[in-house]
């Protein structure tokens, strides 16, 4: 069963235990490409290459503790270890969807700029 943290539940209170759960930087790329199916652990280091065999272990240990990843041992030698999402961790679908879905609008912009920083700009200069 997953641990919860205490909240002081303030308006921004839901989003904070989201991040808390999902946030940094390697646990959104590992649910996501859970949510192709099971992996084995080389096979995830494979698709994030950039993470250290340390850090996709911590990663994966927290979501397991927070209930999103369900971690299969196989009693072979070599032992085998798949990984794939809980019923929860599918619930996930539609936020890491949304994520991928901005993240490719954010990157397809000319102009790294965001509007607002303009319209300052120009209402300062006037």
């Amino acid at each position: 069963m997953a641990r919860h943290k205490t909240y002081d539940c303030s308006a921004g209170c839901p989003v904070s235990a989201t991040l808390d759960v999902i946030g940094g930087k390697w646990k959104g790329l590992i649910l996501y490409h859970l949510l192709e199916g099971t992996l084995r652990f080389g096979e995830l280091r494979k698709r994030i290459p950039d993470v250290t065999q340390r850090m996709l272990t911590q990663h994966l240990r927290e979501l397991e503790e927070s209930g999103l990843v369900h971690r299969q041992v196989y009693a072979e030698v070599p032992p085998r270890v798949e990984y794939s999402l809980t019923p929860q961790g599918q619930t996930l679908r539609g936020v890491i969807a949304a994520l991928k879905s901005w993240g490719e609008t954010y990157l397809g912009r000319k102009d790294p700029e965001p509007a607002a920083s303009k319209r300052r700009l120009a209402v300062a200069g006037r």
